[in-house]
């Protein structure tokens, strides 16, 4: 899966850092990758009306979705809503199954 943010201003590079902490603090960054996207073709493929959009794309399925546009959530909303995108519950973290994909090292093999 990659997360792209959509346009290139101060609202896209805040939400970018805050999307790229909680994939580190998730333990998710080596198999979910975040990074910046701006241009006119992006936006009319998407229906992206507003600047500042997080879409997620699954290659492997050719899925391409906008999930919210033009606010900036705090950290501890997009971690949520990354722990809901791969099926995570709250209470639960690599170390103890939660992610039903933790190899032997302890790492996500999402």
């Amino acid at each position: 899966m990659i997360i792209k943010i959509y346009w290139n201003n101060e609202e896209a590079k805040k939400l970018l850092s805050i999307t790229q902490e909680s994939l580190d603090d998730l333990w998710l960054s080596e198999f979910i990758k975040a990074e910046n996207v701006d241009g006119a073709e992006y936006a009319k493929e998407l229906s992206i009306t507003k600047d500042s959009a997080f879409c997620i794309e699954e290659e492997t399925i050719w899925f391409k979705d906008v999930i919210f546009e033009w606010i900036v959530p705090e950290k501890a909303e997009i971690t949520s809503l990354l722990m809901s995108i791969i099926g995570w519950e709250e209470d639960s973290g690599c170390s103890s199954g939660g992610c039903h994909g933790c190899g032997s090292s302890g790492s996500c093999g999402i």
